[in-house]
């Protein structure tokens, strides 16, 4: 059944509706009502998804059912074409439809969904039947991407030179104080954390040089190799919070039986757990970044459009948590350490800018410069795009100036403030030179 009169409320912009014939062949000795509902979802309040990036066409959803019965697994897919004039330059247009199960209350999911953008409008071939929409989500331009990619390739590679002039600079230390245990524990654990630096880095260079041409088996192992060196350097951020709350609170850090031991046990361990549940699953795949216009310009192996759930849990859930534990121990250990200073415990000549340039090594060191990704999301700000880029790629530049400013040319001396911790008492604390 259908209107005697179309009622279009803008000329030009009807939509269409095709359903396949699979549908009623199933149905013809039945008689069903096909029912097309479009509402307005300003107006109604409905279809409000959490944190939703992506702006609705019109504001419009299109609800489609025949009979009672749920449709799905159609194999001759339902087309249903949204009508628009020229999109805008910075959005790309994806066929959505409203999944109850999504979240807690519900969200747009693209799955079984395929878009085919046009310059009039733009077709939803999905196979199912429910309530659709035309998601317009935020996206780079080509020449920001291009230009986006570009300097975090060059970023990468600044990255780790440093990385390997950090990781020989600790090195050195640990040979020529190899008798200050305390000084080779905090030593040990710098340079693992910039070790999965490095090891990030180098993996993301061979990710976006080989994952356009490999096969999806390379491709898998390569995705998972990935998230394996990204995880391992937000362990080894939350590791150096730890540290620095059991030396500077606690004063327990080097009483520890084999402590640097099992840190790396956890540092290295507890991320090849998760990524090996996840590549159980099959999370890991190709995963293609596109412009406005719809260009791929990056192939990356990586975790696949499907899985956005085992993202948003192991990467932004768990940063996000060990941001919050590090950034809560930098506030206490920095407020006991003004306390110290103030009581004239710790002494010493300690010139201003010193001071700034150890407590912003520290505070990078805890994995500060990873906390503008959140402000990214969507990539519907380029500057701030361009700012994780950037400053996210200097953090093994900022570690490295941090260990020089801290440990030379006064090694000796930072050997001895060092050494004097264990020696306070359990109520006071002392921060580094």
């Amino acid at each position: 059944q259908g209107p005697r009169v179309l009622n279009v409320t803008e000329e030009g912009k009807a939509g269409k509706i095709q359903l396949p014939r699979a549908i009623f062949q199933s149905l013809s000795s039945q008689t069903v009502r096909v029912v097309v509902t479009v509402l307005n979802i300003r107006k109604l309040g409905m279809f409000e998804e959490v944190n939703q990036t992506g702006q609705v066409l019109d504001d419009t959803v299109v609800g489609i059912k025949v009979g009672e019965m749920s449709i799905s697994g159609l194999q001759d897919p339902l087309q249903l074409t949204f009508a628009h004039g020229q999109l805008p330059h910075a959005v790309t247009p994806e066929c959505v439809f409203w999944d109850p199960s999504k979240g807690t209350a519900g969200g747009w999911s693209s799955s079984g969904c395929i878009t085919q953008p046009g310059d009039k409008g733009t077709v939803c071939s999905c196979d199912h039947l429910t309530f659709f929409t035309l998601l317009l989500n935020p996206a780079l331009d080509g020449a920001t991407a291009q230009t986006l990619m570009a300097v975090a390739t060059a970023g990468c590679g600044v990255a780790i030179a440093f990385s390997i002039f950090t990781i020989t600079f600790c090195i050195f230390l640990r040979c020529r104080f190899r008798f200050e245990e305390t000084l080779r524990i905090n030593l040990g654990l710098h340079v693992n954390l910039v070790g999965s630096l490095l090891l990030l880095n180098l993996v993301f260079l061979l990710n976006s040089r080989l994952a356009g041409g490999t096969q999806p088996g390379t491709c898998k192992v390569l995705g998972g190799v990935t998230h394996y060196c990204l995880l391992c350097c937000f362990t080894w951020m939350a590791l150096e919070g730890c540290h620095l709350y059991l030396l500077f609170v606690k004063v327990l850090g080097t009483y520890i039986h084999h402590y640097l031991a099992k840190l790396c046990l956890v540092g290295w361990g507890f991320p090849a757990l998760v990524v090996g549940v996840a590549g159980v699953i099959g999370s890991y795949g190709e995963y293609n970044i596109r412009t406005a216009d719809h260009q791929v310009i990056a192939h990356l192996c990586w975790i696949t459009s499907k899985h956005l759930l085992v993202h948003y849990i192991t990467n932004c859930g768990y940063f996000g948590l060990i941001f919050l534990f590090n950034m809560s121990v930098f506030g206490v250990v920095t407020q006991k350490s003004c306390r110290l200073q103030g009581t004239g415990v710790v002494q010493g000549d300690r010139k201003a800018w010193k001071v700034a340039l150890v407590a912003l090594g520290l505070f990078c060191l805890l994995g500060a410069t990873w906390a503008p990704a959140f402000f990214t999301h969507g990539t519907s700000s380029a500057p701030m795009v361009y700012f994780f880029t950037i400053l996210n790629s200097l953090q093994g530049i900022f570690i490295f100036i941090w260990l020089v400013v801290l440990y030379y040319p006064k090694t000796k001396e930072t050997t001895g403030s060092l050494s004097h911790i264990v020696r306070l008492d359990k109520t006071t604390t002392v921060s580094q030179d």
